[in-house]
Order: C-alpha cells, then structure tokens, then sequence
C-alpha cells in the first residue's frame, strides 16, 4: 500500500514539474523579440510551399528522357488522387502530363472514355492555363539561354 502511494506522489510531482517546465520555456521563447518576426517568416514560407505543391515544376522540355518521366508521374498521381476522390488535384495532374504530351488529342480521346463527364469537363476548362504556363515556362528557357 505505501509504495503505490509514493509512487503516486512521485508521478505527480514528476508531472508538476514538466508542466513547470513547459511553462517556463514557453514564456522565454515568447518574450524573445524575435519571436513573431520568426513566427511570420514561417507561416509566411509555409502558405508558399502549400501553394507551390498544386503547381508541379515543369521538366526541360528539350530532354525527352526527363518529360517521358514526369508525364508518367502525374498520369499516376492524377489517377491515384482521382481514385481518392480529390478531383481537383488529379486534374491537375492530369492537365500537366496532357501539356506535355507528345500526342495530346489522343490522350484526351481516351481520358474522355475513361474519365466521368463532370471530370473531363474539368480537365477541360483547365487545359488553358497550364498551356499559359508551358508558354511561359518556355519563355522563360529561351531568355536563359540567351545570357
């Protein structure tokens, strides 16, 4: 019975002494004046690098090894998010390896068999802006390779 009960105590104290300690470090780290300025620059980088994840990064266009691996990739990814039920992203997906896509009106052919009305009608109303981006992903490349 009496070793329960010190044990009992012990962990009490033991328990007291974490809050203790977590209160302690918690008013250091906010009373550093550094502190929000870091706070910001770090939700600031994280909206960045959450707006940055639907937006996949184009492959060189000129390396054919590259553009056959990343069409493969989100054909993959389109569908496995589509199966998921996240239609937004898996059109995405989708419409980056339509944009580089040797051979797109086939491919939209058989996305059109395969893929549910509501679905393709998506991919379809999206097919535009990623065109802008290749646009621009390949203005882009030609100024670089004017310097």
């Amino acid at each position: 019975m009496m070793g329960g009960k010190s044990s009992t105590i012990a962990a009490g104290v033991c328990g007291a002494l974490f809050v203790g300690y977590c209160i302690y470090f918690d008013r250091k780290r906010r009373s550093d004046p550094n502190f929000k300025n870091r706070l910001r620059e770090r939700r600031r980088n994280q909206a960045v690098a959450k707006q940055g994840t639907g937006l996949s990064k184009l492959p060189d266009l000129k390396d054919a090894e590259a553009v056959q691996k990343f069409f493969l990739e989100e054909i993959q990814l389109g569908e496995e998010l589509l199966a998921q039920g996240d239609y937004e992203n898996g059109v995405e997906h989708l419409t980056n390896a339509i944009a580089v896509c040797g051979q797109p009106q086939q491919l939209l052919q058989v996305l059109q068999q395969t893929l549910p009305p509501p679905v393709f009608q998506m991919l379809l109303t999206k097919l535009p802006t990623i065109s802008q981006r290749i646009v621009s992903a390949q203005g882009s490349l030609n100024e670089d390779d004017l310097e």
